[in-house]
């Protein structure tokens, strides 16, 4: 049967099939094509989304504008300042104004029930920008730029994820592999691993499509003979600066290196969903320098440049996915 997801909301990966996600990896290709070569592709003329910002972002405000606007979509942007919602008006009340204005709202912020509550209260469907539990726009971004590098044969490669493992990517990531055939692997200390009835569900749905999953504070071993070496930043948007100097000490031996790199496959490609730690070149990236003394923290600045490095095409590819994921729930 053709895959037809038209109404659903996008929230997280586990409420999608491997059958699911891979129609939205193709779509995302077919898109991908047709904005390189010019192609118009107005799909989705006459339809209008908003875009609900707690936490401010480069790449998935640019991939939502610009994806919708290649759609023929109009697009109205609110900041943390431009809604009442949570202050003078309920996260219910927002849902219920917004979906009668909008075929479609994003939303990215703190608390992954806010998501869900505007899911279903504003009858129409609603897209995960982030939140503290799930980043799924991300992870078709990363999967795609994998195919991409490995000829669209993903099933069975190791993927590793280094840092810390509780945090919406590591968790997302573990989500992605178990549904896609993919081994992951998280390498980081045993105290910032995801919770075990998240890792018991990835292994079943693991098990079902042929590969494994495993965490180990081991980065030796999680590092050999890896094909897609992954990490991020030690500090999320919205936690307090107290917790670097945690951090910091914490995830020093997870930060990924040439050494590193050089353990894996000579094929290993690196990804990072940006932004990245990797010079002084930033306000943070210098204040952490001037307290700590640490110059480069989830990566180091030569394998961030290498070639080996893939994080601008997968940056790229946010927008081709996001396109497939508003052009699927919509048509």
């Amino acid at each position: 049967m053709p895959v037809n997801i038209s109404g659903q909301s996008y929230l997280r990966l586990l409420d999608f099939s491997t059958e699911q996600i891979e129609y939205l990896l193709k779509l995302s290709k077919n898109f991908k094509d047709l904005k390189r070569t010019g192609t118009p592709h107005r799909y989705l003329e006459g339809k209008n989304i908003v875009l609900l910002f707690q936490k401010t972002s480069t790449r998935t405000r640019c991939a939502f504008e610009v994806g919708a606007m290649d759609l023929g979509m109009g697009v109205t942007y609110l900041d943390p300042g431009s809604s009442q919602m949570g202050k003078k008006e309920s996260i219910e009340d927002t849902a219920r104004v917004l979906g009668r204005f909008y075929d479609g709202i994003e939303f990215r912020g703190f608390a992954q029930s806010d998501v869900e509550e505007l899911a279903d209260k504003a009858g129409v469907p609603v897209w995960n920008g982030l939140t503290d539990m799930w980043h799924p726009t991300q992870m078709l971004a990363d999967a795609l730029t994998v195919q991409e590098n490995f000829n669209y044969d993903i099933k069975g490669l190791k993927f590793v994820f280094f840092g810390d493992l509780k945090n919406n990517m590591g968790r997302s990531l573990m989500v992605m592999c178990a549904k896609l055939g993919m081994n992951f692997v998280g390498c980081g200390p045993k105290d910032c691993w995801m919770d075990e009835e998240l890792i018991k569900t990835c292994e079943q749905i693991a098990a079902e499509n042929g590969c494994t999953v495993k965490c180990t504070e081991d980065v030796k071993e999680a590092a050999t003979d890896a094909d897609v070496i992954y990490t991020d930043v030690w500090v999320s948007m919205g936690e307090p600066d107290e917790v670097w100097a945690q951090r910091i000490k914490q995830l020093e031996p997870y930060r990924v290196t040439t050494e590193i790199m050089a353990m894996a496959k000579s094929t290993a490609i690196f990804l990072h969903c940006l932004p990245a730690f990797h010079d002084t070149n930033t306000t943070t990236g210098a204040d952490i320098a001037k307290r700590f003394g640490v110059t480069e923290m989830e990566v180091e600045d030569d394998v961030f440049e290498s070639k080996q490095s893939k994080v601008f095409d997968e940056a790229e590819n946010r927008m081709h996915t996001i396109k497939a994921v508003m052009y699927a729930t919509l048509q």
